[in-house]
């Protein structure tokens, strides 16, 4: 959605929130939160409440979304989804507080909430066909303590494998052009990842006898034990051969860091998942005209 369209679409309160009812009761009007009858009232001059005419209570239309308890003017809500939806590489709260003028602490919370919308959704046992699996791995170079010695933790390499930077796997669907991406939980006695591990993601969202493939990462040997056809490329002498790669995989990683180092700078270990989700919805719905009212649809939590 363009500025144009927001402007048109968008032009108070009322339509924003027409648009919403639309969204989350369809055809219907909208249901007390109390009692479940349809036989309610927008209060006057108070246009996020409702009253319901059987049990006299009022109520709002967003409760159980992220747009909840926010005092925030709700065009400047719905325009910071339609400008992080169009940053390909993300936003950062110092940038939404410039555009809608709200204080950091208010953009940095609905850019959370946001990506709670995001992440709101199931891709269980979506996959299958040929599948792509690879992980990246996130954190700064190793530097030199007060000693002039590199940190033990970092010592080992600077980048992948090895290191104690935080591993994130991912799976791409080719045929149907989705992604999903999980931050691995930290491994203190080893920080190479188990085979266990990337099967537990791969299991969460694709079909056995699927095709995966991969590189030569010795922990994806337990693929093939577990009902996957697995097909691997030894990156050392080649990236392609035939239809086996990851440039899919790589391709996304590559936008992701880039967002990440050059947008967001620093991601914390407690938050990674929640940046990875924005990522991977972005790209899931690159195609999707609808992706604004999907947001919309996925921001009910309850």
């Amino acid at each position: 959605m363009n500025f144009i369209d927001f402007q048109n679409k968008f032009k108070n309160d009322d339509a924003i929130i027409n648009h919403f009812i639309k969204i989350r009761y369809g055809n219907k009007k909208p249901a007390c939160n109390h009692c479940g009858s349809f036989k309610v009232h927008q209060r006057p001059k108070r246009h996020r409440i409702f009253q319901c005419n059987d049990c006299n209570k009022d109520f709002s239309i967003f409760k159980g979304t992220i747009f909840e308890q926010s005092t925030t003017d709700l065009r400047k809500w719905f325009y910071a989804i339609r400008i992080f939806l169009n940053g390909k590489k993300g936003i950062s709260g110092l940038q939404l507080e410039r555009e809608i003028n709200v204080t950091y602490k208010t953009a940095w919370r609905m850019l959370k909430q946001i990506r709670l919308a995001m992440g709101n959704e199931s891709l269980k046992g979506v996959f299958d066909n040929i599948l792509e699996m690879d992980e990246t791995y996130i954190g700064g170079k190793p530097r030199k303590g007060p000693n002039g010695k590199f940190d033990i933790r970092t010592d080992k390499s600077s980048r992948g494998r090895g290191t104690f930077k935080i591993p994130i796997i991912g799976v791409k669907d080719r045929e149907k052009k989705l992604i999903y991406a999980r931050v691995a939980l930290p491994n203190e006695k080893n920080q190479t990842l188990t085979g266990q591990q990337l099967l537990n993601v791969l299991n969460d969202v694709a079909k056995a006898g699927s095709t995966i493939m991969t590189d030569q990462f010795r922990s994806y040997r337990i693929l093939s034990k577990y009902g996957y056809v697995h097909l691997k490329l030894d990156h050392d002498t080649k990236f392609v051969d035939g239809i086996i790669h990851t440039n899919g995989l790589e391709s996304f990683w590559s936008i992701f860091k880039r967002g990440v180092y050059g947008v967001y700078h620093s991601v914390s270990r407690k938050h990674l998942q929640k940046y990875v989700n924005e990522f991977t919805f972005r790209y899931n719905n690159k195609d999707n005209a609808e992706i604004f009212d999907l947001v919309l649809s996925r921001s009910i939590l309850a």
